[in-house]
């Protein structure tokens, strides 16, 4: 099958741009690559910084009694509405992600760490475009649904980079770790934490980019999580996405994956194959989205991708 691209830049209506405002329906055309206008602020300081740091297991997200040296600020999600002091984790996580055998999550995460390797080949093209973009821009970085670490070889190859993986699957841990060795990124500069894009635990506008690949089809509460993105991001930093959504009404693709969409969520962990994301990213207040679309042939029901950069 044969890819095709569409270029669009999506600007909010409350924008002081002089371009006609758009709706969630009505889109831009640009470059995705055109940043030549775009000013970046200089990356935050040094984000390293003693706080209760959090123990990340399936049965017991606690505070640590002692403080503890961490390479983000670690701290309790805003999102819900639970103080710093009677947080926890572990409702949290069981809210959005219930917990599974161990056996199956041990199995999923061997099956995307060896079974995706042609899909990821024919998407290298999309993510190299958008996550090049932040190679000397962003030291701190937030990858959310890390899985097994696939992306970090387009971003994690400087030793100036500090990256914080977070998935609600702790079996993805150890293949994510050798992803970022395997990419050069220093160890001491990654971290694993378990949890879910909608309580991400790090404090407000503590990284320069969030990455997120084939997320926000599988998160129980889409708005939520990019709430969370938003929330974490510094001003000016970017959210970079590789996503799929839903085919066109009336296509026959939009009527299979209707069909199919029960069994998806079932086999592969809660991915919806019906989702209108690209909407929802750009409901989600960002200052500008611009995003190409693209049909990928690896993928089956999986399409059509959109893969792009949202700026604060």
């Amino acid at each position: 099958m044969n890819f095709h691209t569409l270029s669009v830049s999506i600007t909010p209506s409350s924008s002081s741009s002089s371009l006609v405002p758009c709706t969630p329906k009505t889109y831009l055309c640009s470059n995705i690559n055109n940043e030549s206008s775009r000013v970046n602020s200089p990356a935050p300081s040094q984000l390293t910084t003693k706080r209760r740091c959090l123990f990340c297991g399936r049965r017991h997200f606690v505070e640590a009694a002692t403080l503890a040296t961490t390479l983000f600020p670690i701290k309790p999600s805003r999102a819900t509405n639970n103080s710093d002091s009677d947080y926890d984790y572990a409702d949290v996580l069981n809210q959005f992600h219930p917990p599974k055998p161990d056996w199956y999550e041990e199995f999923y995460a061997w099956v995307m760490n060896s079974a995706t390797k042609s899909y990821e080949a024919e998407v290298a093209k999309y993510k190299s475009q958008v996550l090049s973009n932040l190679k000397g821009k962003a030291l701190k970085i937030l990858e959310v649904g890390i899985g097994t670490g696939p992306n970090l070889s387009y971003y994690a190859n400087d030793s100036d980079v500090h990256v914080v993986g977070i998935d609600p699957n702790p079996k993805m841990e150890k293949y994510a770790r050798s992803s970022a060795r395997l990419a050069g990124l220093l160890l001491s500069n990654f971290e694993f934490f378990q949890a879910v894009g909608e309580a991400i635990p790090l404090s407000d506008a503590s990284v320069d980019a969030v990455v997120g690949t084939l997320v926000l089809c599988s998160v129980k509460d889409v708005d939520l999580a990019l709430k969370e993105v938003k929330r974490v991001l510094r001003p000016g930093g970017k959210y970079v996405f590789v996503e799929h959504l839903a085919a066109k009404d009336g296509t026959t693709l939009k009527f299979f994956q209707r069909l199919i969409d029960p069994l998806q969520q079932i086999l592969a962990d809660g991915c919806h194959l019906s989702r209108d994301t690209g909407n929802s990213i750009y409901k989600a207040g960002f200052s500008s989205v611009e995003f190409k679309t693209a049909f990928v042939s690896n993928a089956s029901f999986i399409n059509p991708h959109i893969y792009g950069i949202a700026y604060k």
